[in-house]
């Protein structure tokens, strides 16, 4: 096959075992040969080498010419080249994200004009590439619970695992309410104000179109009504089960129920400044690739791996994959007739080399999904060794779902999503739908957890610690899973569900999911304005 592009040469590179330099491919691909460019660069390595260079690359290039000129042509000398004539670059679109405020209200439903054309883009000279350097970065990953599970699946994890919730989601209620423990509130006199904090056990009507809300916490439950002339109705709507909240309000006159005047969420502070980078450094933020499945877009997958390659994508120096890697196998019936790779180890081998096309020196976050070959219950740990060995592509960190990533300055919040399932099928339509997934994202950070209801569709395992509360606001939160693109502010904290790379499937159809896919947002870590760029 011939190497046409600079994604495609960085796979013949890693295949060699090689890592290069952006530059170096670059000039690979501008070769008259680079085929045999690419073979004379790696003769040319020296033999401790992990590393082509641009120096080895024009060395190379020189010696693949000199052999090539003719007795006619003594003084031939080397091509220049400025980057890769690759026509897959000409139909890439751009659509701009810098107008999102941060206002709830605002729309953000993207652009789908067609934006300019980039194939023109005059290339950088080889000098601005060293604004990529590997010691100017900085990159941590938190909440990693891989190799940490504690959970038997005995009651008493389970007790340990919404103790934990409840602990440390009231601690951040405890400065908004005066708050009273259960068996403390029903020794109070009748009559008196109280404030209670706890899970929520139970949300019904009454008869009269009142709502009885139970709240549990470390000593017991008791029982708060929120009367509907009371203008908490909309708030009333948004509670699930499970979730942390406050309840401030006046006891009755007997002391056995809690008169609700005002409902608190965690929530995340108005206040809320997130950091940012101190130079001009990007990520690229993407989620639900499914490598093996019929509908997987390789052609837009390679366009991708085409423009990080190219001068334009110089200052995208991560790339973070919020899970789904792979199709996965029997995750939904009939999925076996919608694989192109039946096997689960051999979807994780064309994935890792799908993923060797992106630029070696790219910083890598992966976390996994649903699809993907981890236990269903969440928090899921990062692969098991024999994957993870399959996935070893340019150091990448698989970590677990979720994790906090520290990139820059920009704490990244990285959740596959499944819980927005949930979410969405539990609350009204204006505040959460699958054509705008990032009002449902608000829910979440709403309620300081990424998976609050217990026991519906979202499975969760009991550890000793409740990975899946957001002690920490995010400055960005970044989820997948639905195949829906959407992206708003939520009190100063991006929320950014980042599409697909599969087309719709026969089973997507009969659900009703039209994806968007081919997408890829370009986060600027150092201003956190974000562009979207469709490549498919």
């Amino acid at each position: 096959m011939p190497l046409e592009s600079n994604a495609r040469i960085a796979k013949a590179l890693a295949e060699r075992g090689y890592n290069a330099e952006r530059e170096a491919v670059t000039l690979l691909a501008g070769a008259p040969d680079p085929t045999a460019a690419v073979a004379a660069a790696v003769d040319r390595a020296p033999d401790d080498a992990l590393r082509i260079t641009a120096d080895h690359v024009r060395e190379a290039i020189g010696d693949t010419d000199r052999s090539a000129a003719s007795p006619d042509e003594p003084g031939q000398s080397p091509v220049e080249t400025k980057g890769s004539p690759d026509p897959s670059l000409r139909g890439t679109e751009t659509e701009s994200a810098t107008a999102v405020d941060g206002s709830d209200s605002s729309s953000t439903e993207p652009d789908r004009s067609p934006g300019p054309d980039h194939s023109s883009t005059e290339p950088s000279s080889p000098d601005s590439h060293s604004s990529r350097d590997p010691d100017l970065r900085d990159l941590e990953v938190g909440n990693d619970m891989t190799g940490r599970s504690t959970g038997t699946g005995e009651y008493s994890d389970f007790v340990t695992t919404f103790r934990d919730r409840y602990e440390r989601l009231s601690k951040i209620l405890r400065g908004r309410v005066n708050h009273r423990p259960a068996e403390a509130i029903a020794n109070i006199q009748g009559g008196s104000d109280a404030a209670m904090i706890g899970l929520v056990n139970d949300v019904r009507s009454t008869k009269s179109g009142h709502w009885l809300i139970e709240l549990e916490d470390t000593t017991g439950t008791f029982p708060a009504l929120v009367m509907k002339d009371k203008g908490l109705a909309d708030v009333v709507d948004e509670i699930l089960l499970d979730e942390c909240v406050a309840v401030e309000g006046t006891l009755a006159d007997d002391a056995g129920i809690l008169f609700a005047d005002s409902l608190h969420f965690p929530d995340v502070p108005r206040t809320h400044r997130p950091g940012g980078a101190d130079r001009h450094v990007q990520a690229a933020l993407i989620s639900d690739v499914h490598v093996g499945s019929d509908e997987f877009m390789a052609d837009a997958w390679h366009s991708f791996a085409d423009w990080l390659h190219t001068p334009e994508a110089d200052p995208v120096e991560y790339l973070l994959l919020a899970g789904d890697m792979v199709e996965g196998v029997g995750v939904y019936p009939d999925q076996d007739e919608e694989l192109e790779i039946v096997d689960i180890y051999e979807q994780y081998e064309a994935f890792s080399e799908h993923l060797k096309e992106v630029p070696a020196d790219t910083e890598i976050v992966m976390i996994p999904g649903n699809h993907d070959a981890v236990r269903l219950a969440e928090p899921q740990p990062g692969f098991d060794d024999e994957i993870r060995e399959i996935m070893d592509v340019h150091d990448a960190q698989i970590v677990s779902n979720p994790a906090t990533v520290s990139v820059e300055g920009v704490e990244v919040l990285m959740y596959h999503g499944v819980s927005l399932d949930e979410v969405i099928a539990e609350l009204p339509e204006e505040k959460a739908s699958y054509d705008e997934p990032h009002k449902a994202m608000y829910q979440l950070l709403k309620k300081r957890h990424v998976a609050p209801q217990f026991g519906g569709h979202t499975r969760v395992a009991p550890e000793e610690r409740d990975y899946l509360v957001m002690e920490d606001v995010p400055d960005v939160f970044h989820t997948g899973h639905v195949h829906k693109l959407g992206w708003g502010k939520y009190h100063n904290v991006l929320a950014v569900n980042s599409g697909c790379w599969q087309a719709q499937t026969d089973f997507q159809k009969s659900v009703n999911i039209d994806p968007d896919a081919g997408y890829a947002p370009i986060l600027d870590l150092d201003t956190l304005d974000m562009t979207v760029r469709k490549f498919s």
